[in-house]
């Protein structure tokens, strides 16, 4: 018998993901592990009592309809012995023993995926920010891996195809209960990929679940709008404990729906006001994919009407065209409106980019106050983030 019959076995049986790791970690792959003598499988640590019941049936009953169910829809499938499975996701706590693929994966450990990610019930700024973040990281060269849900995800989605770009959409239940245009745009331009085999049914763990792929796909992860509660920051638990990089949108420090984001920002994640902001992060480890391309989502394609979209001012406009698209303030007007706290920060930003940790010796204050006020007055316009957690004046040339 082949042994995609043993993966599958291992795959669709109904245990947790944390279960099967610990098969594979014990066993190495499934077929070792389905010949196990009688016991061992319910006596490996990690294993519920539970969990050992059902492994040591050793049931192959449902494999072949499985396979049948792959073929009429068209799904390739990936085992963690399969050269083609993404080398990032296989190092994770518990990498899924299946993955279930639609379209083309692509070489994506040579490309600099970012998750963008937030809130279902995202405000027209969230959408907005989603949409134009991942069309700008697209044209940057990067690649967006997205959930597809409702909001946030599903904007981020449609920025990358805006941008003539791809999308991974990793989804949190099996491939038939996916539908709609997004995932029909994914599997033409990206492709969409679940753990779950054909005839799974849907659990709400499986979308925490789905979590830990995501991010193992993803270099870094971009936090859009989320409130205090949310799944958003659970995402993000999980992307830290893999040693991804961190990055969030501001937003008004009165909307509820922005606590959970702004928090991050508290906590050390990066602000990102536009999508190079994420990709200058990875231009030295991509040097032949990322590029700072300037461009910013076209009118047509943002997400608000154009009755509320703001415009800029005729004085805006020549202020940029002048200095060639970088953007800079009255500073000395500005200094009138900034607090003590921001004030001594400022003072210790030397002329040339000065590092975090730099700025935070010389001023004495905390990480966390230096951070959260550098994010407000990035917000502001009166400092921005350069590559090398560096931290530069918004200063007119003399």
């Amino acid at each position: 018998m082949s042994a995609i019959n043993y993966w599958l076995w291992l795959s669709a049986l109904g245990i947790s993901a944390k279960a099967k790791g610990a098969v594979i970690h014990r066993f190495s792959d499934a077929e070792t592990a389905f010949f196990s003598p009688a016991g061992e499988l319910c006596s490996t640590p990690g294993v519920s009592a539970a969990e050992g019941a059902l492994l040591e049936r050793r049931d192959l009953c449902g494999v072949r309809e499985i396979l049948d169910d792959c073929a009429a829809q068209g799904l390739s499938l990936l085992t963690l012995q399969d050269a083609a499975y993404p080398k990032r996701l296989k190092q994770i706590f518990a990498p899924p023993v299946v993955l279930y693929v639609k379209g083309d994966l692509g070489a994506i450990d040579d490309e600099a995926a970012i998750a963008v990610i937030g809130t279902r019930s995202a405000s027209p700024y969230g959408l907005k920010m989603g949409r134009a973040l991942s069309y700008e990281i697209t044209r940057c060269g990067g690649l967006v891996i997205s959930g597809l849900t409702n909001g946030v995800d599903a904007a981020a989605a449609s920025g990358a195809f805006a941008a003539g770009g791809r999308c991974i959409g990793v989804l949190g239940t099996a491939h038939e209960m996916q539908d709609g245009e997004l995932a029909a745009e994914c599997e033409k331009k990206g492709a969409l990929l679940s753990e779950y085999p054909p005839g799974t049914r849907p659990l709400r763990s499986h979308f925490r679940e789905r979590n830990r792929i995501s991010a193992g796909l993803s270099v870094g992860v971009l936090a859009v709008e989320a409130p205090e509660k949310s799944g958003t920051l659970l995402f993000v638990e999980e992307a830290l404990e893999q040693g991804r990089e961190i990055f969030a949108v501001p937003g008004n420090a009165d909307a509820p729906g922005c606590r959970g984001t702004n928090e991050l920002l508290k906590q050390g994640a990066k602000p990102v006001t536009c999508g190079w902001d994420v990709m200058c992060e990875f231009a030295a480890l991509y040097p032949d994919r990322v590029k700072h391309s300037g461009a910013s989502v076209p009118k047509s394609e943002q997400t608000l009407p154009p009755a509320e979209r703001s415009k800029p001012s005729d004085e805006t406009k020549k202020e940029i065209d002048k200095e060639k698209g970088r953007e800079y303030i009255d500073f000395r007007q500005q200094l009138a409106a900034l607090s003590e706290t921001q004030l001594k920060i400022v003072s210790a930003i030397d002329r040339e980019p000065t590092h975090i940790d730099d700025i935070v010796e010389k001023t004495g204050l905390s990480a966390a106050v230096v951070l959260t006020q550098l994010t407000m007055m990035t917000v502001k316009g009166i400092v921005r983030r350069v590559p090398g957690n560096r931290i530069a004046l918004n200063i007119h040339p003399q």
